[in-house]
């Protein structure tokens, strides 16, 4: 049923002239699903107030419950079409009634942290791009048709959001920066091993993705208690992200993935001066892809010890002053880092060297991102002690990857089951720190194993083998003038 009802929905937002890329049938569809999750989370959280003979405070006043503007019922259950807007009518109410009341959450919230801001917000930031009355109430009315009340609806509608997620990062650039495959996060947690009572953080956290991930791999662990899982719900899982678009989809993504309210803020978390930092502000997990290839102004990067106009430089110094003492950390970023031979590239590896244990680089193949067009590697470090040895591995899934040929699971258990213990192998061997230049630091990628040597022609069998085709060529020209 659910399958069927996002298809329904792609489908009319297809025919709407607002809405032209996968990023706005995502964007619009979260923003509809977040207000029909609202409303079932307030009328759960009104039910067991009944029950206990208290009265509950309704976060939206009445007008703008999705009972009453979006999907109103009659006494039989089903929708009351002459209290039910459309057209025209719910166009205007939903753009100059409903997104400006919501906004004027943020306003009103005691914080951050809490619900009420996230819908100010989600609606500040985001604009109804559906412009057609009769295409919105199409689309609403297959969104009241979905449930996400018990943990395997949401379980459901979770897997399929992680699709919508997944076209949009294959749809192009933009999209691609709210989207790491998931055999990588997958595999990334496993090396980190994150525990119940632990925080983790992302200060590029895009769709969520590793917090979500991270959630799922926490929440499988057997015998977890009530204050387990309490624990999981309010104190473990954090995220910042700047641009609005991701933040709503990252709030949605965890809310499907049963976390009631994502500790995600929306901020550029480069606008933070690394000084302010203090130790209550520390985490004991770090796990992020940040963005590849972005250009940061000056004044962005005086907040940062070591200057560089490269986003993912100054993002792996934050991760860095992030994590606690024993922290453990996870970054994706571009393998140009190993070996660019600037100053800010040279101290930027001295650093992490110096301050952390990197005790594990996995290199991987061309392809793994969709429409990045740059090879990336991943860093797993300690914080705390300086590097002794660095163990790499050189992930070759025997195929080239691409949009038909995706990262999988599979692709990755081999790094995984070695990561345990550092093993040598053909595409793993592990390199002393003391071996490392220490003017450059440069951790470039050389697997010493190499692979079978490439036999190359002598220069007289190659002209050989030239003259001999243009012999060929000479034949079959004459063939064709004798036929003409």
């Amino acid at each position: 049923m659910f399958e069927q009802a996002f298809k329904n929905i792609d489908d009319v937002l297809w025919k709407e002239a607002g809405c032209t890329t996968e990023l706005d049938y995502t964007e619009q569809t979260s923003w509809l699903l977040f207000l029909k999750y609202l409303d079932g989370l307030e009328q759960d959280k009104a039910d067991e107030a009944r029950l206990d003979g208290k009265r509950y405070s309704w976060i939206l006043d009445k007008p703008y419950r999705w009972e009453s503007w979006a999907a109103p019922k009659g006494k039989d259950g089903k929708l009351d079409h002459n209290n039910a807007l459309t057209g025209a009518d719910l166009v205007r109410f939903v753009d100059k009634k409903l997104f400006p009341y919501l906004h004027g959450f943020r306003q009103k919230a005691s914080g951050p942290n809490t619900i009420e801001y996230k819908i100010g917000e989600i609606f500040g930031e985001i604009k109804n791009k559906i412009h057609s009355g009769y295409n919105l109430r199409e689309i609403i009315d297959h969104i009241d048709e979905l449930r996400f009340r018990s943990q395997k609806e949401k379980h459901e509608l979770s897997h399929l959001y992680e699709a919508k997620i997944k076209n949009m990062g294959n749809a192009g650039r933009n999209g691609g920066e709210y989207y790491t495959p998931r055999p990588l996060i997958r595999a990334m947690v496993r090396v980190v091993h994150p525990e119940i009572g632990e925080r983790i953080y992302d200060g590029a956290c895009g769709s969520a993705g590793f917090l979500c991930e991270a959630f799922d791999y926490l929440k499988a662990k057997p015998g977890l208690t009530t204050s387990n899982i309490k624990t999981l719900q309010q104190r473990t899982f954090y995220g910042k992200e700047k641009k609005s678009l991701a933040y709503v989809i990252a709030i949605m993504n965890m809310i499907l993935h049963g976390i009631e309210a994502p500790n995600i803020v929306h901020t550029n978390t480069l606008s933070e001066n690394l000084a302010d930092i203090q130790e209550k502000d520390r985490y004991d997990v770090v796990l992020a892809n940040p963005p590849f290839g972005g250009k940061e102004r000056k004044e962005v990067q005086q907040n940062f010890p070591i200057r560089t106009g490269e986003t993912a430089f100054l993002f792996l110094q934050h991760f860095i002053k992030m994590l606690k003492a024993g922290g453990r950390g996870g970054i994706v970023i571009k393998n140009t880092f190993l070996s660019n031979t600037d100053n800010a590239s040279n101290s930027l590896r001295k650093l992490l060297l110096e301050s952390c244990n990197l005790h594990t680089v996995l290199d991987m193949p061309g392809g793994t991102f969709q429409g990045a067009g740059v090879k990336t590697v991943v860093l797993f470090f300690d914080k705390g002690a300086p590097t002794r040895k660095v163990w790499y591995y050189q992930l070759d899934p025997g195929r080239n990857m691409g949009k038909t040929n995706p990262l999988n699971d599979a692709d990755l258990a081999e790094f995984i089951k070695l990561q345990k213990t550092k093993a040598d192998s053909p595409k793993s061997w592990s390199v002393d720190a003391k071996t490392i230049d220490q003017e450059t630091f440069d951790l470039s990628v050389k697997n010493p194993n190499g692979g079978e040597k490439i036999a190359h022609s002598s220069p007289k069998k190659i002209m050989d083998e030239i003259a001999a085709l243009d012999a060929e060529s000479e034949k079959v020209l004459g063939k064709i003038k004798a036929l003409l």
